[in-house]
């Protein structure tokens, strides 16, 4: 099955445990891809036969600009909900990254897949 992918989507938001991290806005990083047969839309070269990333991306920004959450595990797993819920995705694998929130680590985060693949 094809793919479509969003790399580096880079949002700033509330995110974090500590009380420093509530008063703050920080960057979270999204990774995803959604699993998508791009067939009809490589055939018509028509942007209503594809998954529009650009509506994804605007969805997750719009989301993640106004959330607050303390854990990247609950922001991460709202995301996806999001994306299968509202998109024509039936799976998708979702990296959520906190940069530079552990020093001498670039990044720190997590990893989901959620739906169902096509076999």
């Amino acid at each position: 099955m094809d793919r479509v992918f969003i790399e580096d989507l880079t949002v700033q938001t509330v995110i974090g445990i500590y009380d420093w991290e509530r008063e703050i806005r920080q960057a979270v990083s999204l990774d995803l891809e959604m699993e998508f047969d791009i067939g009809k839309a490589a055939e018509t070269d028509s942007i209503e036969d594809t998954l529009d990333y650009k509506a994804v991306s605007k969805r997750l920004i719009r989301f993640i600009e106004d959330s607050e959450f303390q854990l990247v595990e609950a922001l991460a797993e709202r995301c996806a909900a999001i994306v299968l819920a509202e998109f024509p995705v039936n799976w998708l694998r979702l990296k959520l990254g906190k940069p530079g929130a552990v020093r001498g680590s670039s990044a720190v985060g997590v990893i989901i897949e959620r739906g169902t693949p096509a076999t």
